[in-house]
């Protein structure tokens, strides 16, 4: 028994021949119009962290990064529900889930680049000469060769 892969067809074909696909592509413009809608009466600072998971019998459901952003979102309902309810796709908002949701990948820490300096290096020495304690000269000695960019 051996494998016989289909012919490969464009995406605009598949999006019209099978319903499935259709349907979820539909769907996916629809909560894709509903967040832009939705962006447009939200403060710009929380436009980042809110997003429309879903909208259905008056429901809207959202998705935010943090307990932070919920909470403002909360506290700010009834001003977003009268300002949605002027578009007609939320003519029959009548209430706002906030779920959180952590995003699945973490944006790692800003990577700190020391400057070096010269002026520093020699401070350092000079500090260094000054000092009694070999452990805390030698620790000195090494940082100053560092800012100097020696090994």
């Amino acid at each position: 028994m051996s494998f016989h892969p289909l012919d490969a067809r464009r995406p605009g074909d598949l999006l019209r021949s099978h319903s499935t696909l259709k349907g979820l592509f539909k769907q996916a413009r629809a909560v894709e119009r509903l967040q832009t809608l939705f962006e447009s009466v939200l403060e710009p600072a929380a436009r980042e962290h809110c997003h429309v998971a879903s909208y259905r019998d008056g429901l809207l459901r959202l998705l935010i990064s943090d307990s932070q952003w919920a909470t403002r979102v909360r506290y700010q309902q009834k001003r977003l529900i009268r300002q949605l309810q002027a578009y007609s796709e939320f003519a029959t908002l009548t209430k706002i889930h906030c779920k959180v949701q952590p995003p699945l990948v973490k944006k790692p820490p800003p990577v700190r680049k020391m400057k070096r300096s010269e002026v520093a290096a020699e401070s350092l020495i000079e500090t260094a000469n000054h000092i009694s304690d070999p452990d805390l000269r030698s620790a000195l000695e090494r940082l100053a060769r560092h800012h100097r960019g020696e090994s």
